[in-house]
């Protein structure tokens, strides 16, 4: 599909509707684009004079196939002879040939961090900016306005079928074992990540981790590479007054948002004040309450062992809750961080498998729940008497066996530690 096409002269098929899969159809209405159907595997009700009566027939002739970013084509086998065929939601925002910058965010780990860090680092220095994508408003609700900013999270799952991406930055974060039932190996799931760098043109800003380098370069990407050093932000490290942002937990975050802030002219001084006055995202990393001795902290966010172990090397003394839905192949590792673990409680319904990961690494409790977890962490904080100690929601996990998302996860736990603790001290 060339930018230059008219849509309306384009036939589409809408496939999922969900949040990203609504706001295409209202895309579609606002801007008077009528030809074009929808589907969905469970949901019967939305749009029900729109959804196609014969989806094998429609899949076949429909010329572009949008879909959810949930839906994988591993599962979904009749998709993948149409993958040609197959957009997203934020392709349209390529398509539309507004004057506007573009920040596209991906890697497995601190991608929201970072998209909300240059969000408000735009902000305060008096850009246009919008956030939207993975985080929070699907990319077509947005109001784009000549000369904004963009600021965009995309997940392997959107890049793997966007076609039209084209960021004037590109930040490419990590990349860590995740979401490998999605797309069926880890080489799949790196180039996904790639992607992000395939449409962008000489003029355009490739931020890469240094352990892609060599592959950015072989894959001969145009845009001008920029590999952010921790060591260059160390060095102003000392002058930001940010206790959060501080912690090691957020150093490649800021290595990023520095060297991004240099291609945008934001002065060293404008970016220190800015990112002083930065509050983190909630369920990460978030220190929600502090009873005398004991601080309490929520990390729901946390999906796989690679992001909690950032929450278990920046505390100390740790009650440590663990569990939930395991991701394919991800494995823990405690020899250098078990030191900062008084003992481990296990929830959710895959306990054997994280059973078998901490025993004989860490002490630790069966709980199945959070509210059991609690009533025990309690116990023993009364028990072992320490100066000063952590409780610890860094799941290692994703929230579905027991809660619909990680925010509900979170918000469950933040309420049961705010009532047993009125309690207890």
């Amino acid at each position: 599909m060339s930018s230059d096409l008219n849509l309306n002269e384009l036939s589409f098929l809408v496939y999922g509707l969900g949040s990203s899969g609504q706001s295409v159809v209202k895309f579609f209405k606002k801007k008077n684009i009528k030809n074009y159907t929808v589907w969905d595997d469970q949901e019967k009700k939305l749009f029900i004079d729109k959804r196609t009566k014969n989806l094998k027939k429609t899949l076949k002739h429909v010329d572009y196939i949008v879909l959810s970013p949930g839906i994988s084509l591993n599962k979904k086998k009749n998709l993948i002879r149409f993958k040609k065929k197959i957009i997203t939601d934020i392709d349209f925002l390529y398509l539309l040939n507004k004057n506007f910058k573009s920040v596209v965010i991906t890697g497995t780990n601190g991608k929201s961090t970072t998209c909300k860090l240059i969000t408000h680092l735009l902000k305060k220095n008096k850009f246009k900016v919008l956030l939207g994508g993975n985080i929070g408003t699907p990319i077509l609700d947005l109001k784009v306005t000549s000369n904004s900013y963009v600021v965009i999270e995309a997940s392997s799952f959107q890049l793997e079928h966007s076609k039209f991406i084209c960021p004037d930055f590109a930040f490419l974060l990590n990349i860590t074992n995740d979401h490998i039932d999605w797309h069926g190996n880890i080489q799949s799931y790196k180039d996904s990540k790639l992607k992000i760098f395939k449409l962008q043109k000489k003029d355009q800003f490739a931020l890469i981790n240094n352990n892609f380098k060599k592959t950015f370069k072989k894959r001969n990407f145009t845009s001008k590479l920029i590999v952010p050093k921790e060591n260059s932000y160390r060095k102003i490290k000392h002058k930001i007054k940010n206790h959060y942002l501080k912690l090691s937990i957020n150093n490649e975050n800021m290595s990023f948002a520095y060297a991004f802030s240099k291609l945008v002219r934001v002065s060293e001084k404008k970016f220190i004040t800015a990112v002083n006055s930065f509050t983190g995202l909630s369920h990460r990393y978030e220190v929600f309450l502090k009873k005398k001795n004991v601080v309490f902290i929520n990390d729901s966010k946390a999906t796989s062992f690679e992001s909690t172990k950032y929450a278990l090397l920046n505390s100390k003394n740790i009650y440590w809750i663990l569990g939930g839905l395991p991701k394919k192949n991800d494995k823990i590792f405690l020899s250098k961080i078990k030191k900062n673990i008084i003992k481990c409680y296990l929830i959710g319904k895959n306990i054997t498998f994280f059973k078998k990961q901490i025993q004989d690494k860490v002490n630790y409790s069966i709980c199945n729940n959070l509210k059991k977890a609690l009533t025990k962490i309690f116990k023993d904080i009364k028990s072992d008497n320490k100066k000063n100690s952590s409780v610890l929601l860094s799941p290692a996990a994703a929230s579905y066996d027991q809660f619909i998302n990680f925010e509900k996860r979170g918000d469950e736990f933040k309420k049961l530690s705010k009532l047993y603790a009125r309690k207890f001290f």
